[in-house]
């Protein structure tokens, strides 16, 4: 086990640079999950980590070593793909095994570590198996199993899950999460989905068009995103945004500070308490109820035609076109600067 090291990593495709000068630091043991939309560069940082891309200036460090120049086979880093990449006409057993075989590992060592691998992912019954004859979650176990043998410093995931059904997502997130726990060694994990990386990681890495946008606990995130694009990104349902010509005139000194026309107020569904129209910080026309039994998620529009959603316990009593004012709990309103997007202190 080590730690990784990312100093001013770059990617360039000809003229066109995608990744900007990256700094990261990952402590050992560590689960990070690198998250943003498609196309912000997590996956290509990923591979440049692997060594399955070069990059194109910066270092990339494992340990005390810098790794630029390393094959990705002497990197001490083990990758679980998003297409599981299993050899069809091998077994299980052969399929976990073949990377060992190519490093001409004993047989025996091998067979130690599938048994091993296989009983940590409780897979043991279908090493005899073929791929095509196993669920899109036992593969994904396989694959798994393929990377746990190797012993890898660090293991690297590239939307494992993304193959799943809703509920096989869950499950094998929960396995994800226990893998980890029980190995204690490095883990990247990229996801598209912000649910996946506040539930698995230690730290989460918000990218955007090949830039980190924030690095930080998932509860750092939610409590305090550093811009209003990270604001957004982390959290379901999203934040809510406001500008000045949409809060009440209650809402425009009742949030602890002064909201001018360069501000936007950013609410989370959960935030908002619903009260009297005259302490209301914001109103809405009740558009539509989504009522999920635990909670309800209630669309308004403002009277300046901006959507937002509110999270509450109960559903509305009254008919869709209703007007409700809602006001926010203590504290728990969010400033950024319209231009920038950067938060206001």
């Amino acid at each position: 086990m080590a730690n990784l090291t990312l100093r001013d990593v770059r990617k360039s495709y000809g003229d066109v640079q995608v990744m900007h000068g990256v700094d990261l630091d990952i402590v050992d043991g560590e689960f990070v999950v690198f998250v943003g939309p498609s196309g912000c560069g997590k996956s290509t940082l990923l591979r440049m980590i692997a060594g399955l891309e070069e990059i194109s200036d910066g270092t990339i460090s494992i340990g005390d070593v810098v790794v630029n120049e390393v094959a990705a086979s002497k990197r001490g880093v083990a990758m679980v793909f998003q297409s599981y990449a299993l050899y069809p006409h091998m077994t299980v057993y052969k399929n976990m095994a073949f990377g060992l075989k190519q490093a001409k590992t004993p047989k025996a060592e091998i067979k130690r570590r599938v048994t091993d691998a296989a009983e940590i992912l409780q897979i043991t019954d279908y090493l005899d198996r073929s791929p095509r004859n196993l669920s899109g979650g036992q593969r994904q176990r396989v694959a798994i199993g393929r990377a746990i043998v190797r012993d890898p410093e660090v293991f690297l995931f590239d939307e494992p899950l993304s193959n799943l059904d809703a509920a096989l997502r869950v499950q094998t997130r929960l396995e994800i999460a226990r893998l980890h726990e029980r190995l204690e060694t490095t883990m990247i994990y990229v996801t598209h989905d912000q649910v996946e990386a506040m539930t698995l990681a230690d730290k989460i890495v918000v990218l955007r068009d090949g830039r980190i946008e924030q690095v930080g606990s998932p509860i750092d995130l939610y409590d305090r995103p550093e811009n209003a694009f990270v604001a957004q990104f982390i959290g379901s349902p999203k934040m809510n945004f406001f500008s000045s010509g949409d809060l009440t005139a209650t809402g425009k000194t009742a949030l602890g500070r002064e909201i001018t026309a360069d501000m936007q107020v950013g609410i989370r569904p959960e935030h908002f308490t619903v009260g009297d129209s005259a302490d209301a910080v914001v109103e809405g026309t009740l558009e539509l109820v989504e009522n999920l039994g635990e909670y309800a998620l209630v669309h308004l529009l403002t009277a300046t035609n901006v959507e937002f959603i509110a999270k509450t316990e109960q559903p509305p009593s009254v008919p869709k076109g209703t007007t409700i004012g809602f006001g926010v709990k203590q504290g728990l309103a969010h400033f950024f600067d319209t231009s920038s997007g950067a938060r206001l202190t």
